[in-house]
């Protein structure tokens, strides 16, 4: 019977590795991304109902409980949360998961060491009938602690950016070196717990090591950083899941870490190179750091009404929209597609410009012009749109700041220099909607808003664009 049970969960897990895989797939076209995710739902169900029926598995009653409060509380929050706080729910979830792995690594760790006493003369015995662990076993198993100590912590610091509750960057003279100090020797102490040395102190000391770690990593890195800090947590929490399924003999955990780690490792990859940075440069460097003026920007904000603004799109032959964290704030994506919707009915060919890091979040602008009911066909990638501005008769930007800043191309003195931008200043008429003259998240002027061809609608997003709304809906009466 048991040998039966265990092939059936066997084939369970190669269904839910499947399933996993397929969902991933169609989760790289907003098309199919929906139904993506339900798949991989279904595979997860399917992996948790199978790991249940586990031969010798212990305390099933406190897991069941531990799924339905964890199931209601997610599905409660999920249904309350805006979608301007899903960064900080992504994060929060990576953080979740990074806890759960290292909590996994806790508990074999802390087992390893209750069956080994200490000696007072120095040196340890094992209790009688203990089969110590292998070494790999046991680097698999504080690899994964290590890495998911980390990423929850980490996780957790990102969280408290994201919601204003810490400084976007925090630095102190000699940080990196102290950083690096701290890296060394909590790896040190690792190696040292691989020899056997798996008395409670240490394991402690290394846990504590590890969280401070996560902390001293995220703490410098500005608010300009955050979708690849999102991005690179997530990587970390699925290798440090992957390895804690070695540790377990779980292979619907090797599995679903594995694909989640290399996921967010490409996801990281992606990111940065959208921001021309490499990911050194993202967790050691300065990018995101507020108070670096630059060069001195010439000229004045040139203000324009909602009124003008609606003559210059009805009668233009190509409007280009670019949505920023700012859209997502006012939660105008439905007034901007009854623009839109308005403006194609007369004839004007509309697009939307999206960059890879707008937002907080990858893909945080695609979901929502795609809740708002944005065609797909009408949404464009930053490398596909960038040619046609010089023949965009008006580029309407929304809220966004960092990501069409010019001075990424031309200021080497500025902490967005290099940093691949939407080039809405090659439009023939800039319009930008903002609620008033601040700077951008990585806290810095945009040249963009002092440009000839640019202009300022001043106020909340919604507010702005129902303005807009009125004001193209008057030009017919």
């Amino acid at each position: 019977m048991t040998g039966w049970l265990t092939s059936v969960i066997q084939v369970c897990y190669f269904a839910a590795a499947f399933l996993f895989i397929l969902g991933l797939k169609r989760m790289s076209s907003p098309r199919t991304a929906r139904g993506g995710i339900g798949w991989a739902g279904v595979g997860m169900l399917l992996a948790v109902v199978a790991t249940l029926f586990l031969p010798g598995l212990k305390h099933r009653e406190l897991m069941i409980l531990a799924l339905v409060l964890g199931t209601l509380a997610a599905w409660w929050s999920a249904r309350r949360v805006a979608m301007t706080a899903m960064p900080e729910m992504v994060a929060l979830y990576n953080g979740m998961g990074g806890g759960a792995a290292a909590a996994i690594g806790g508990a074999q760790l802390y087992g390893y060491s209750s069956h080994v006493v200490q000696l007072l003369g120095g040196g340890t015995y094992a209790v009688a009938g203990y089969e110590a662990p292998s070494t790999s076993h046991l680097a698999l198993a504080l690899l994964g602690a290590l890495i998911g100590a980390v990423s929850f912590s980490g996780s957790l610091v990102a969280f408290g950016k994201l919601q204003g509750w810490l400084d976007r960057r925090f630095v102190f003279a000699g940080q990196r070196a102290v950083n690096g100090v701290l890296l060394v020797v909590t790896v040190a102490l690792g190696i040292w717990l691989t020899t056997g040395h798996l008395d409670t102190a240490s394991i402690t000391i290394f846990f504590a090591l590890a969280l401070l770690l996560g902390i001293a990593m995220t703490m410098p890195i500005g608010g300009a950083d955050m979708p690849v800090v999102i991005s690179l947590y997530n990587a970390l929490t699925g290798l440090a899941v992957a390895f804690e399924g070695f540790v377990l003999g779980n292979e619907a955990m090797i599995i679903a870490g594995t694909v989640v780690g290399a996921a967010g490792t490409l996801l990281t990859q992606l990111m940065a190179r959208a921001m021309n940075r490499s990911l050194g440069n993202v967790l050691f460097g300065n990018f995101g750091a507020s108070g670096q003026p630059g060069q001195a920007i010439a000229g004045a904000q040139k203000p324009i009404d909602a009124p003008d603004v609606a003559v210059m799109m009805a009668y233009a032959e190509r409007v280009v929209i670019v949505p920023g964290y700012g859209l997502a704030v006012a939660q105008a994506q439905h007034k901007v597609w009854e623009l839109a919707q308005l403006l194609i009915a007369r004839g004007v060919k509309v697009r939307f410009a999206i960059h890879p890091v707008a937002g907080r979040m990858p893909g945080h602008m695609n979901v929502l012009l795609a809740e708002a009911g944005v065609p797909y066909d009408l949404i464009a990638d930053m490398e596909d749109i960038n040619p046609e501005f010089p023949s965009v008769d008006v580029a309407l930007v929304i809220g966004a700041n960092d990501v069409v800043n010019p001075v990424a191309r031309t200021d080497p003195s500025s902490p967005v220099y290099g940093m691949p931008i939407l080039d809405v200043d090659a439009a023939h008429q800039v319009v930008v909607i903002k609620r008033g003259k601040g700077t951008g998240f990585a806290g810095i002027e945009n040249a963009l808003f002092y440009a000839d061809n640019a202009r300022m609608l001043y106020g909340d997003g919604q507010a702005a664009v129902s303005a807009l709304i009125s004001a193209t809906k008057a030009l017919d009466a």
